[in-house]
C-alpha cells in the first residue's frame, strides 16, 4: 500500500472543502422548490458545463474506459459511442434549445406538457418516472462498484479486518467501500441541493486538469526512455476493418481472453449496431438523469446549447490525458502492477493498481481526491435527479399540491436517504462495472429510444404510444438478460427496439390524438422540426405571421461536422502523448476546419436569448 499520511491529508481537506460547501448552501436551497432541485435557474451555463462535464467524468466509466484502451487500443475511443458521447452534439446543435424552451422542472413534467393533463398523459407522465427512477438508481449502483474497486487497491482489506468486528466475503469488498463513500455523498447532497452539487464539480474539475495533465507528462516521460509500447500490430490505429485484427500473443496472452470474452471481435458489426443505436438515442434526446436537470437549470434555451457545448470542449481532452497517460503506464509497467482478482486478471483494476505503483505521494493524494470527487459528482448529480423524479412528480403532484418549502425540504432529505439505499442494495447485487454499464446503455436504454424519438417529431404520438412504447421496453430490457443466453446487450438490443417501436406505434393509432390546443401550444412554444404539418397548419390559421422551425437541414448538417469536432477532440491528445506528431498533425487541422465551420453554421445563429 503505498498510500501515505499527505494523501489521506490531502483527502480529509477535500472531504471538509465539500462538506463545508453543502452546510453554506443550505439555506439557499431550503429557499424554494427550484432553488434546490435547479439552482434557482441562476447559474452561468459555462459553470453548469463544467459540473455537467466533471459528472460525467465518472470514476467508474474512466476505469472502463482505461480497461477498454488497454485492450483495443486507439479503436477504444469509438466505444464510447455505446452511451452514446456524441448525444451531447445532438443537445448542442438544437436539442438543449427545445427542451429549455418547454420550461419545465423535470422530463416528467415535460409529458404533461407534450401530451396534455388526460388519462393518456398521466400514464406517460407515470412511465417516464418509472424510468427516470430505474435508470437513476442503475447509474449510481455503476458509481458506487467503480468507487468500490478503486479503493480496494489502495487499502487491502487485509490491513482492515483487524481493526473491525465482522468479516466480509472477498467479492463484497469493494461493495463495502462503496457504502461508506456514497453515504458521505449523500450528505453534502442533501443539504446544498443543486448549487452546492455545481460548487463541488468546478473544484473536482480544476483538480482533474491538473491530475490529467500530470499523469500525461509521466507517462510521456516514460515511453520516450522505453522507446516503444509492448503492443501488437493494428494497436495504436484507430480505424478498423470488419474483424478486430488484434492479436496480444507474444505480449500479454491473457489479454485474448478478454476481448473473446467481450465477444467484440467482429468490430464492424459492432460498430455498425452501436452507431445506430447511438443515433437513435441522441434524436431521443437526453435521458431523465442528472444531465437534462442541468440543462433546465440554465438561464434560457441558448444558455442550454452553450452549456452542452462546453461538456464536449472540457470533458473529452481532459479525460483522454489521464486515460491514456494511464494505459500507457499499464502497458510499460504490467509485470509489476497487480490487477489479479479471484477469477484472473481484471482489466478494469489498471487504472488504480498503475496510481499505487507509480504516482508518488502527496500527488498521488489529489489524485484519489480527483477521481473520488468523480465518483461524489456523478452520484450527487444522478441522486439529485432522482430527488426531482420523487418530490417534484410524486409528492408534489399525487400527495401534497400545496406542501410549503419546509415540508418539500423534509420530504428532500427522506426521499433522499431512501434512494441511497436502495442504489446501495442494487450496486451490492450488481456483478462488475462493464456488466452494468453494458445493460444500462443496451438494453434499458433499447426500450426508452422508440417513445423518445417520436414524442419530438411525430405530431400524432400521444401519451398512450409513450406509455405503451415505454412500457413494452422497460419489460423487454429486464427480462433479456434472462433469456438471452449470455448474448451481449448491444445484440439483443435491436428485438427491444422494435418491440418498444411496435407498441409505441400501436398504442397511439389505436387510441385518439392528443387534444390539439395542446399540440399547438407546444408546437409554438417549443418549434420542433419533423412531422409537424397538421398542427402547423392549426397555429398558422390562428397566427398568419407563425414561422415553423425550418432548420432540419443545417442542423443535421452541424451534427455531423459536430461529430467529427468531438472524434477529433478526443482523439488529439491521445495522439500527442504517443508521440505521434503526423497524426496529431492532421487531427488538430481536423477540429480547426470543424470549429470554423460551426462558427458559421451554428454559433452565429443560436437564438439571441
Amino acid at each position: 500500500m503505498k498510500i501515505q499520511l499527505i494523501d489521506f491529508l490531502v483527502i480529509i481537506a477535500y472531504l471538509i472543502l465539500v462538506t463545508a460547501i453543502g452546510i453554506i448552501l443550505k439555506k439557499q436551497a431550503e429557499r424554494s422548490k427550484n432553488d434546490y432541485l435547479l439552482g434557482g435557474k441562476s447559474m452561468p451555463y459555462w459553470m453548469l458545463g463544467i459540473s455537467n462535464a466533471s459528472g460525467m467524468f465518472d470514476i467508474s466509466g474512466t476505469i472502463w474506459m482505461v480497461a477498454i484502451m488497454f485492450v483495443y487500443g486507439l479503436k477504444s475511443i469509438w466505444l464510447p459511442w455505446l452511451w452514446p458521447v456524441f448525444n451531447q452534439i445532438f443537445m448542442m446543435v438544437y436539442l438543449s434549445i427545445w427542451l429549455r424552451r418547454s420550461d419545465v422542472s423535470t422530463g416528467a413534467e415535460w409529458m404533461l406538457t407534450r401530451f396534455g393533463s388526460k388519462i393518456d398523459a398521466q400514464l406517460s407522465h407515470k412511465i417516464i418516472i418509472a424510468f427516470a427512477l430505474l435508470s437513476c438508481l442503475s447509474f449510481m449502483a455503476y458509481g458506487f462498484i467503480g468507487l468500490g474497486k478503486f479503493i480496494e487497491i489502495f487499502v487491502p482489506w487485509p490491513l482492515v479486518q483487524p481493526y473491525v468486528p465482522f468479516t466480509i466475503a472477498p467479492e463484497y469488498v469493494a461493495h463495502s467501500y462503496g457504502t461508506i463513500f456514497t453515504l458521505f455523498t449523500v450528505f453534502y447532497s442533501l443539504l446544498g441541493g443543486m448549487k452546492s452539487i455545481v460548487w463541488a464539480d468546478l473544484i473536482h474539475y480544476i483538480i482533474m486538469v491538473f491530475v490529467s495533465v500530470s499523469i500525461a507528462v509521466i507517462a510521456m516521460s516514460a515511453l520516450q526512455e522505453a522507446g516503444t509500447l509492448p503492443v501488437p500490430t493494428g494497436w495504436t490505429d484507430l480505424f478498423f476493418g470488419k474483424e478486430l485484427n488484434l492479436d496480444w500473443s507474444g505480449h500479454i496472452s491473457e489479454v485474448n481472453d478478454k476481448i473473446k470474452k467481450d465477444g467484440l471481435s467482429p468490430f464492424g458489426y459492432f460498430f455498425a449496431l452501436m452507431a445506430a443505436k447511438g443515433i437513435l438515442a441522441s434524436l431521443a434526446g437526453p435521458a431523465p438523469n442528472y444531465d437534462m436537470q442541468k440543462i433546465l437549470s440554465t438561464k434560457s434555451p441558448r444558455q442550454a446549447a452553450l452549456m452542452s457545448m462546453i461538456v464536449n470542449i472540457v470533458l473529452l481532452p481532459t479525460r483522454y490525458l489521464l486515460i491514456i497517460g494511464i494505459t500507457i503506464l499499464g502497458l510499460l509497467f504490467y509485470d509489476t502492477i497487480n490487477i489479479s482478482s479471484p477469477s484472473g486478471p481484471d482489466f478494469e483494476r489498471i487504472l488504480p493498481a498503475v496510481l499505487n505503483e507509480k504516482i508518488p505521494s502527496g500527488l498521488l493524494g489529489l489524485i484519489l481526491v480527483g477521481l473520488m470527487g468523480a465518483f461524489m459528482g456523478t452520484f450527487a448529480g444522478t441522486f439529485n435527479a432522482a430527488q426531482a423524479y420523487l418530490v417534484n412528480d410524486i409528492y408534489l403532484k399525487s400527495f401534497n399540491p400545496t406542501a410549503s418549502n419546509a415540508q418539500i425540504s423534509r420530504m428532500n432529505y427522506l426521499l433522499g436517504l431512501a434512494v441511497a439505499a436502495i442504489s446501495i442494495l442494487l450496486g451490492f447485487l450488481a456483478k462488475d462495472v462493464n456488466s452494468i454499464l453494458q445493460w444500462i446503455v443496451s438494453a434499458l436504454y433499447g426500450g426508452y429510444i422508440a417513445s423518445n424519438v417520436l414524442k419530438w417529431y411525430w405530431w400524432r404520438f400521444n401519451g398512450s404510444g409513450f406509455f405503451w412504447g415505454m412500457f413494452a421496453g422497460i419489460i423487454s430490457a429486464m427480462i433479456a438478460p434472462y433469456v438471452s443466453g449470455g448474448t451481449l446487450p448491444l445484440f439483443y438490443f435491436p428485438v427491444i427496439l422494435l418491440i418498444s417501436a411496435l407498441g409505441a406505434i400501436c398504442g397511439s393509432l389505436l387510441t385518439p390524438p392528443t387534444d390539439e390546443e395542446v399540440l399547438k401550444k407546444f408546437y409554438r412554444k417549443v418549434r420542433p422540426w419533423g412531422f409537424w404539418k397538421p398542427i402547423e397548419h392549426a397555429v398558422k390559421r390562428d397566427d398568419p405571421s407563425f414561422e415553423p422551425n425550418r432548420n432540419f437541414g443545417w442542423d443535421m448538417f452541424n451534427v455531423v461536422i459536430g461529430t467529427a469536432a468531438q472524434t477529433a477532440i478526443t482523439a488529439l491528445p491521445v495522439f500527442l502523448i504517443l508521440l505521434m506528431p503526423m497524426q496529431s498533425a492532421i487531427t488538430g487541422s481536423i477540429l480547426a476546419v470543424c470549429m470554423l465551420i460551426l462558427w458559421k453554421t451554428w454559433y452565429q445563429k443560436l437564438p439571441r436569448f
